[in-house]
């Protein structure tokens, strides 16, 4: 039995309907699409650490959920994992047709570009009618993916900034916005439609960071990793140097917190 077929054995047993995992049997599609998601910022969490034997545990993770997934079609009489592995296959030699082919390629950015383009026909082999330049980028993407997405996808048909000074003009604008619907709140904090702008003039300002970081060329997601793991290193920081002065966090003034906040930054510089 090869390494795969074992692990599809073990899915079939855990699925038993009479047998199997009484957790297993009751998942479908979208209980454990959740589960999907996390193990994938799992794999990269491992990936940022550089911790090659997490990420072997953690890639394993990933597998389980294909397999998961292929397993449930099955049963469905849909499709089944060697199906999976047929499709995914096919795409990649059909989409490089510099390598299996004989179609020349100048380089990374033309083979974006060409990866685009069989992207597009194969939505219309399929019977997509959809013929935008943002067709085809799923709804089920984290929403600061979903955003990168289709700005990449308009500045391909020209709409973008030519440079990143007008996006931080409009960041300081959309800041500005989300002032202003503060004040309308202060002034009123039952006035919904006021909470509702506000809502959406937040998701002004985080819509354009996003364009931020992609014409500094920063992944989005990464440098949010980044961000938290600072806060989260910097805050448990905070934490021991209060107990080292024998002392709790919690419960003191913001000022002193402050104070703490400082020393943990300090002490990361020095």
């Amino acid at each position: 039995m090869s390494d795969i077929d074992r692990l599809l054995t073990i899915m079939a047993r855990l699925r038993d309907p009479q047998s199997g995992c009484p957790w297993d049997v009751q998942q479908d599609f979208a209980s454990i699409a959740p589960y999907t998601i996390e193990e994938a910022y799992e794999v990269a969490d491992a990936i940022d650490r550089g911790d090659l034997d997490d990420l072997k545990d953690e890639l394993g993770d990933l597998l389980l959920q294909v397999v998961f997934h292929a397993r449930m079609a099955q049963e469905q009489g849909e499709f089944e994992f060697a199906d999976v592995v047929a499709a995914i296959s096919d795409k990649m030699v059909r989409r490089h047709p510099h390598v299996f082919a004989d179609a020349a390629v100048e380089g990374v950015e033309a083979q974006t570009v060409a990866w685009e383009e069989h992207k597009r026909r194969e939505r219309e082999d399929s019977g997509h009618q959809d013929r935008s330049a943002l067709a085809g980028i799923a709804r089920g993407l984290p929403e600061w993916q979903r955003a990168v997405k289709l700005q990449k996808r308009a500045a391909r048909v020209g709409f973008d900034w030519p440079d990143v000074t007008p996006v931080i003009a409009k960041l300081h604008e959309e800041i500005e916005e989300v002032r202003v619907e503060f004040a309308a709140l202060d002034a009123d904090p039952d006035d919904a439609a006021a909470r509702d702008r506000l809502e959406d003039e937040i998701g002004d300002v985080l819509f354009v960071c996003a364009n931020l970081a992609r014409h500094a060329k920063v992944d989005v997601g990464a440098a949010m990793r980044r961000a938290n793991l600072k806060f989260e290193r910097r805050f448990r920081a905070m934490e021991a140097l209060a107990e080292a002065d024998g002392a709790e966090l919690a419960g003191q003034s913001l000022e002193a917190q402050d104070r703490y906040w400082d020393r943990a930054k300090a002490a990361e510089k020095s």
